[in-house]
């Protein structure tokens, strides 16, 4: 359509990580960036309450850049762009047969100040790519101080105790959870959120997230 064309002129899709704007023969990311970014591997450390986890990214350098851009600086659009490349990888390394996919939710508070969930703006896209909707599982139940601030895993793990809550514990009960989230340091909030849904009696909770950090062992 003429109307789509414009659009494109005007606002041509732009590389999430270096924000450079895609040619033609580029979907998501510039060739440069798929090429030279490097992969977050199979993790070799537990988070508690959660079976497994996978990252696309490590959270560093240009990743970590476009992931503030995309929380602070209103990218939305990258959140849809995430989702695919993460459904992408969960395709090529599968991480379990999950019954149900959710995300880690931000506080009311927070959704309102920022205009949107970037979480959920991934899950749902993640969830599209492979036909599996999102859906609400968790809530926020208490706002809490941004985990960035906090220096080590003892105060990000009480910052977040009891902050979230199942909406439904029939949706959950036996079931495997596959849980997004956009980013994994201590692992504080993921272990915190399988917690609360493992209480509610689902069978196991696996996360997949865009970056992790390379620490030597998460807890």
């Amino acid at each position: 359509m003429l109307k789509d064309h414009v659009y494109d002129i005007f606002f041509p899709a732009k590389c999430p990580l270096c924000q450079r704007v895609l040619s033609q023969d580029e979907t998501d990311l510039c060739h440069t960036c798929r090429k030279d970014t490097d992969e977050f591997p199979k993790p070799k450390y537990k988070i508690s309450f959660v079976a497994d986890y996978r990252a696309m990214w490590y959270y560093n350098g240009k990743v970590r850049h476009s992931i503030l851009l995309y929380k602070f600086y209103n990218r939305r659009s990258y959140g849809a762009v995430y989702g695919r490349l993460l459904a992408m990888k969960l395709q090529s390394k599968p991480l379990c047969d999950y019954d149900i996919l959710t995300w880690v939710p931000v506080s009311r508070r927070r959704r309102w100040f920022r205009g949107y969930d970037q979480v959920e703006l991934i899950a749902r896209s993640a969830g599209q790519e492979l036909g599996t909707p999102a859906a609400p599982i968790l809530k926020k139940i208490r706002h809490t101080k941004p985990q960035s601030r906090l220096p080590d895993f003892s105060r990000r793990k009480a910052n977040v105790m009891g902050a979230f809550a199942v909406s439904d514990p029939k949706q959950v009960a036996g079931k495997r959870i596959l849980l997004i989230d956009d980013i994994i340091t201590t692992g504080a909030t993921v272990s915190e959120c399988a917690r609360i849904l493992l209480t509610a009696g689902a069978k196991e909770v696996h996360c997949a997230a865009i970056a992790a950090l390379n620490k030597d062992k998460h807890r």
